[in-house]
């Protein structure tokens, strides 16, 4: 495997593609380890995140200088990431520590029936390239998958190899000591080893943050196995924003051209797609912003950079017309950020123009009444964020909110689907294609559930039981007993 600095396209030393042996090994390892993972109490599981939170604390400097060799996204915004994603597996740790989502529920009866939730066992988890804390080795789903008792294979992403190994060496030092059983967490290498790994009888799902390529390859090979398994895969899709005629007068450009540069778009919350009231000049408003602020950077591979060529070249082919782009002055990957302005009747007719490019591009369309507007809020795809700019008292926005919710995971009002927050409430997914699974989410407390299934004990006797369910309730979690919520 090889790894390359974007800003130069010079080529780093990296570790080198695991060897079937070596996948084989780090899978016999976690199912070793995972007795002892679906065992332990929610308060040693918690210790162990905490204890992963804090050498990431530890070492944000270093860690962020070897990311920003390989993806140069910069230090603020990389020594900003990491930071947040060791606070990110400490709220995991909060939220294994509560148990509610073990989801604990006892009738007596007769019959005596007892639900509650058990880890799947071993996950394989791909990372994605543009959050190489948020979502690598270390991300959301390595931390939930390890809080709800299962163990993680992760494997490094060719964007970042250099910074999986270092996370991964991190981790696993810093979860002997804190006590976790030995293949709790392992590292494999390459895309023949992720294609084993997937493959591998014992894996019992997989995680996957990145291209709708990428994830619908793993999610048609899981459902290929003898057995499948689940794959949770967040994928790329555009995210529409929607400007009422009330809100256009107060419509930020400049917060509309950040929030879709940011990062160079490759934000999977990225706004693609605006579509604007016509008359109020909102295009030329958004290209004069996006000339003033001319934001400069870089495509974090070679690959991707290629893309993002090709893909803006296929919107102009689709019926978009360029209203400006930026010039691309470095070397390296450097993107050229664009906005191009594109017809309702083409949106509903090319469906082209409604696919992602991964990269800083957004369309702009003018809708001259809501019917048309209308017209083209029923064939968006699937996204997992969508937001509407609207006036303070304005009469459209129910009426929008409720539309949009029904193809995406997430609405934003007066606001950038950009910058996911981390809570109770979140739900980062949204229907197909943005993810393979749409009643799931992979950030917030509700991320743990993709990696449990329920089982009910029937008439079974206390010793035999789970501990969460037994009537002493030894891991002192919440429980609903008869119907009634005990915490």
């Amino acid at each position: 495997m090889s790894s390359y600095n974007p800003r130069t396209g010079a080529s780093l030393e990296a570790p080198p593609d695991s060897t079937p042996d070596e996948v084989d090994d780090a899978v016999a390892a976690a199912v070793a380890a995972a007795a002892g993972l679906a065992a332990a109490p929610p308060h040693e599981r918690a210790g162990w995140l905490d204890a992963i939170a804090d050498a990431i604390t530890a070492n944000i400097e270093p860690l962020a200088e070897k990311a920003d060799e390989e993806v140069a996204l910069g230090m603020a915004r990389l020594t900003g990431e990491c930071g947040r994603a060791a606070d990110t597996i400490r709220f995991y740790a909060s939220v294994v520590r509560e148990g509610g989502w073990l989801g604990a529920a006892i009738d007596h009866g007769p019959p005596d029936l007892r639900r509650v939730n058990v880890p799947l066992g071993p996950v394989a988890v791909f990372g994605a390239s543009n959050f190489p804390f948020g979502f690598g080795v270390l991300g959301h789903d390595t931390a939930t998958a390890l809080a709800a008792g299962c163990p993680v294979i992760a494997k490094a992403h060719p964007a970042h190899p250099r910074l999986s190994a270092a996370l991964a060496g991190l981790a696993l030092h810093a979860l002997g000591e804190a006590g976790a059983p030995a293949g709790s967490l392992g590292l494999v290498a390459g895309f023949a080893a992720g294609a084993r790994l997937v493959g591998h009888p014992a894996i019992r799902a997989v995680a996957f943050t990145g291209s709708q390529r990428g994830g619908l390859a793993l999610w048609r090979q899981a459902a290929e196995r003898d057995e499948a398994i689940p794959v949770f895969a967040e994928m790329g899709t555009v995210n529409t924003a929607v400007v009422t005629p009330a809100g256009a007068e107060d419509f930020d450009e400049n917060g509309f051209v950040a929030s879709f540069t940011l990062g160079m778009g490759q934000f999977c919350t990225k706004p693609g797609l605006l579509l604007a009231p016509k008359g109020a000049g909102l295009p030329d408003r958004i290209a004069a912003a996006l000339s003033e602020n001319s934001p400069q950077g870089w495509l974090l591979t070679e690959q991707i950079a290629a893309a993002y060529q090709d893909g803006v070249r296929e919107l102009e082919k689709s019926g978009a017309r360029a209203i400006t782009r930026t010039e691309a002055s470095g070397t390296g990957w450097q993107a050229q950020p664009a906005v191009l302005a594109v017809s309702p009747a083409a949106l509903r007719n090319e469906p082209t123009l409604l696919e992602e490019v991964f990269g800083p591009v957004a369309l702009v369309a003018e809708y001259a009444s809501n019917e048309e507007l209308n017209e083209v809020l029923e064939v968006l795809p699937g996204s997992l964020a969508t937001a509407v700019h609207a006036a303070g008292d304005d009469p459209d926005l129910p009426g929008l909110v409720e539309r949009l919710s029904r193809r995406c995971g997430r609405v934003v009002v007066n606001g950038w689907p950009t910058g996911v927050a981390v809570g109770w409430a979140q739900q980062h997914g949204g229907p197909w294609p943005a993810t393979t699974s749409p009643a799931h989410t992979s950030v917030g407390a509700a991320a743990l559930q993709r990696f449990v299934r329920p089982v009910t004990f029937q008439d079974t006797p206390d010793a035999a039981l789970p501990p969460a369910l037994r009537s002493a309730n030894p891991w002192q979690i919440p429980r609903r007993v008869d119907g009634t919520w005990e915490r």
